[in-house]
């Protein structure tokens, strides 16, 4: 091997030329971290925190010493006797020294223990142009400088690979206690080595450094315990790293940067003190099916014009985020399993962008994947499921076209957008939460079209204070609050959408709020169709409202919506009901085929109409009173017909108690009885809960007392887990 020389030989000085701009940015490059902040990232501390992340200066510069995990190899230490061996390979050597007993070097599995060759101030193997062939194995290498401080020397290392050479370094034990220079530095065109089954391990810096345009294999290699990061790839750097374990670091795991490259696979990225992997400016590695988890930040940290691909990898059980993306970085996220972390799963923030395709995403801590700052990365055909708080949370002027994905059986909302938000949702399938399905709240907007939005706890879509998102072309059903929930100021275009089969309305519009709904159908809902209350405003156009149980339209309390050309027709009870001091515009609707009937108006409502059908109802109402029925008899507890109520002091009924004329006529013939209002109600004497039984009714059926409208839905309390 031309670069190794005998230990007892004094060597001759070799030249290795360098140019001067080369060396000295080798030199800075190599001067090893101890500028570098031993602190976590500010921007990493909590997926709550600013974009501004702290510069991590990642040149190699000296590193104020750590506590080790273990202690290097000592010659006190080892079994037998061993041989020490100091070169110089390219400068003048300090000194050589041989121990040695050599008996025992023939034992299997500690040939390496036993073989050491140590340098204390130069690096201790340097490879030179040509060494096509040079091998080295079964030893332990170590650079051991006796003053460590910078000022003494330049950077070196226990293994110097430099250009257009091609080692092989195999089953070695490399150990630098150097705070300056990589335990490893492979530098230059052509460097190409093969390493393999090493041990690079409690280095007091970078462990494996590979720059200026260097490649090779590295296969098989433990890493571990280095007080930088286990790995460092800069400079055009393109590495091939296979099958190695690293973990333990006192840094980043694997750290690329400055247009570093390189593939990466099957590796075992673990418990190392900040990221597992970590791409910055204008990096670009390939990492496919690594492990890199339990990390005690986060996975992985793409930052600062970083890029990169990421491919078919398990990310699990990291402190913070699996993945961070941020500062104009624009990785690919592809087919990974993202899993169990306790943050986030995908966190992109401050400009970040990123194609995030193809991932199971789950049992995470916080969101499934969460955008905000400006941040607009593309998410498609992800599954985001089972998280302990909600799938995909857009807020802070988050951006995003979020497509094609599933989001299903999350702890909070399947989609979260808010304060300034504007993404883009679609043909998405949202379903099986235990909240909401989309939730949009303070200036949340966006664009939500094409999804199917089915069976969530709470509503499939709240909208509230001030956001004024754009809805169209979905499916939402089987919400078991509704379909739509609109409250507390909120906006929002409502359009072309298919909402039925939620066990309550299908619209819900109250506290002030003002959507526009057009052309949507809403039919074959376990209650209303539309609901208005408390205030809800609204324009309702050109909408097909059918085949609902309770009321096509309901307006109460206060409420004013503007209704034109609607078709409300073959509902199971009225077509539109307006009670309680609400008034509307009602203009060119058409009304027909209901059962109970066509318009219902309570005492004391004003409303302003023009050019309305009401047609061809079936008016159940009028006929069960015209034949002496109680009207319980067609509307069980379940509806509330709108007909002229009563109350019977008589028999002691109380505020909440309705009875029907024909039960004040038959039931409560000669009693002191009352007449209070046109208005919706069921029967109290019909349903059995008054003290004497009805005579008209029937079999009695046991219920609480009358509710005048129906049942309030539930407002999310997301917020309060935020």
């Amino acid at each position: 091997m031309n670069s190794v020389r005998a230990a007892n030989r004094r060597p001759r000085r070799v030249s290795r030329p360098r140019p001067v701009q080369q060396q000295q940015e080798r030199n800075n490059a190599a001067a090893a971290a101890g500028d570098r902040d031993d602190d976590v990232p500010a921007d990493m501390v909590a997926e709550e925190s600013g974009p501004g992340a702290q510069n991590s200066p990642y040149q190699l510069r000296r590193k104020t010493l750590l506590p080790k995990r273990t202690a290097c190899p000592t010659k006190s230490s080892m079994e037998g006797a061993s041989t020490s061996a100091t070169e110089n390979f390219g400068h003048r050597a300090k000194r050589a020294r041989v121990s040695g007993k050599s008996q025992d070097l023939s034992a299997p599995g500690k040939v390496a223990d036993k073989v050491i060759i140590e340098n204390t101030r130069d690096s201790t193997f340097v490879f030179m142009e040509g060494s096509e062939d040079a091998y080295v194995g079964y030893m332990t290498i170590r650079f051991n400088p006796d003053d460590k401080s910078a000022q003494h020397h330049n950077a070196h290392h226990c293994l110097e690979i430099t250009v257009n050479c091609s080692p092989i370094i195999d089953h070695c034990i490399i150990r630098s206690t150097c705070t300056v220079g990589s335990a490893v530095c492979v530098s230059g065109q052509g460097a190409c080595p093969t390493i393999k089954h090493c041990n690079i391990s409690d280095c007091e810096n970078v462990g494996l450094y590979i720059t200026d345009h260097a490649q090779g294999i590295y296969e098989d290699n433990e890493i571990s315990n280095n007080a930088l990061a286990g790995i460092w790839v800069k400079n055009h750097g393109n590495p091939i790293i296979r099958r190695n374990h690293i973990h333990h670091g006192r840094d980043v795991g694997v750290f690329t940067f400055d247009h570093g490259m390189g593939y990466f696979e099957s590796c075992n990225i673990h418990r190392n003190r900040i990221a597992g992997f970590e791409v910055k400016a204008y990096a670009n590695p390939t990492v496919v099916r690594c492990e890199i988890h339990h990390g005690q930040t986060g996975g992985i940290y793409v930052h600062e014009k970083g890029r990169g691909q990421f491919i078919e990898n398990k990310i699990y059980a990291n402190n913070f985020a699996g993945v961070w993306i941020t500062s104009n970085s624009d990785p690919t996220i592809r087919g990974n399993a993202i899993f169990n972390g306790n943050q986030g799963g995908v966190y992109i923030f401050g400009d970040g962008r990123g194609l995030i395709e193809g991932n199971d995403i789950y049992g995470n801590a916080l969101a499934g994947i969460q955008i905000r700052t400006n941040s607009c990365p593309i998410v498609r055909h992800n599954k985001i499921h089972d998280g302990q708080h909600g799938g995909i949370y857009v807020h802070e002027k988050g951006q995003g076209v979020i497509e094609e994905n599933e989001v299903y059986s999350n702890t909070l909302a399947g989609v979260w957008v808010t304060t300034g938000s504007t993404p883009v949702l679609r043909r998405n399938r949202i379903h099986s939460g235990k909240q909401v399905g989309v939730y949009f709240y303070d200036n949340g907007h966006g664009v939500l079209e094409d999804n199917d939005i089915y069976n969530h706890m709470y509503s499939g879509v709240q909208i509230r204070t001030g956001s004024n998102p754009k809805i169209r072309r979905n499916k939402i059903w089987g919400g078991q609050n509704g379909g739509i929930l609109v409250y507390n100021s909120g906006l929002g275009f409502i359009e072309d959408n298919e909402i039925f089969d939620n066990a309550m309305a299908g619209v819900w519009i109250k506290t002030d709020s003002n959507p526009t709904l057009r052309r949507n159908k809403i039919h074959d809902g376990r209650d209303g169709g539309i609901c208005i209350f408390n205030g809800g405003r609204g324009l309702l156009e050109e909408n097909d409202i059918f085949r609902n149980a309770q009321a096509g339209v309901l307006i109460s309390t206060n409420s004013h919506p503007v209704l034109r050309k609607n078709r409300i027709f073959d509902g199971f009870a009225a077509g539109i009901e307006i009670t309680n001091h609400a008034t509307a515009t009602l203009e060119g609707n058409q009304i027909f085929n209901n059962r109970f009937g066509g318009l219902f108006l309570a005492s004391g409502v004003n409303v302003t109409m023009k050019d309305n059908k009401i047609m061809n109802n079936q008016d159940a109402i009028e006929k069960a009173v015209s034949r002496g029925q109680c009207l319980y008899k067609i509307s069980s507890y379940t509806s509330y017909p709108m007909h002229d109520f009563y109350r019977c002091h008589t028999c002691n009924t109380t505020d909440r108690n309705a009875i029907c004329v024909n039960c004040i006529k038959k039931c409560h013939q000669g009693h002191d009885v009352e007449f209070i209002r046109h208005d919706r109600f069921f029967c109290d004497c019909g349903a059995g809960t008054l003290s004497n039984p009805c005579t008209l009714a029937g079999e009695p059926t046991h219920d609480t007392d009358t509710l005048y409208d129906s049942a309030p839905p539930i407002e999310s309390n997301t917020l309060q887990h935020n």
